[in-house]
């Protein structure tokens, strides 16, 4: 079972990064927040990813988490009962880990559904079955990031599934409101803008 991959990335987009490990590719599946923190690094630079190894009998998936607290938001998002480890990845590109965990604690089902894939019964089953869970994890909130391009927002947006034009228009308004926030802010609230439009 892997655990934790440490190597160069040789191709690195929103989903998905190939890292080179002492000469060999390893495809690993990522969230937006994974991403950008890998595309932070430059090129040519290690990264060290935690890998949770999913195997079935026709393949194995990894799927690769910069820090070991989003591991375990992960691995207990596809505990719940119709999450699987794609959509648990698409929760994790939708929002903060540090704001998952608090509108789980708080049992704030309406938030969940702001995330694109996430309907009302999948909210609520995720704070019956985690609410509990997450208070374990703390709420501690990561260093500030680099404030990101616009166009990082917008390729996550795309990634999530919106169109260009609404991903766009959905920034520009963001970024309008928030002149000096940061990646997830600026994601977060052109979600928020998406989900009344």
């Amino acid at each position: 079972m892997i655990g934790y991959l440490k190597g160069v990335p040789i191709s690195c987009v929103p989903d998905r990064t190939l890292l080179d490990v002492g000469g060999v590719g390893y495809s690993v599946q990522t969230s937006l927040s994974t991403y950008y923190e890998i595309d932070k690094c430059g090129d040519g630079a290690q990264v060290g990813l935690f890998i949770h190894t999913q195997m079935r009998e026709s393949e194995i998936s990894l799927f690769g988490f910069w820090t070991e607290r989003e591991k375990h938001l992960f691995e207990q998002l596809i505990a719940v009962s119709g999450i699987g480890p794609k959509m648990a990845r698409v929760i994790l590109s939708g929002v903060a880990p540090d704001e998952l965990v608090s509108a789980l604690a708080a049992g704030d089902a309406a938030r969940l559904t702001a995330i694109p894939g996430i309907g009302k019964k999948t909210a609520e089953r995720m704070v019956v079955e985690l609410r509990d869970r997450v208070q374990k994890l703390g709420l501690a909130t990561t260093g500030p990031a680099a404030q990101p391009s616009d166009s990082d927002v917008v390729s996550a947006l795309l990634n999530l599934g919106y169109k260009q034009a609404a991903a766009d228009r959905a920034v520009t308004a963001a970024r309008r409101e928030m002149p000096k926030a940061e990646f997830h802010e600026l994601l977060r609230a052109s979600l928020k803008g998406l989900s009344r439009a």
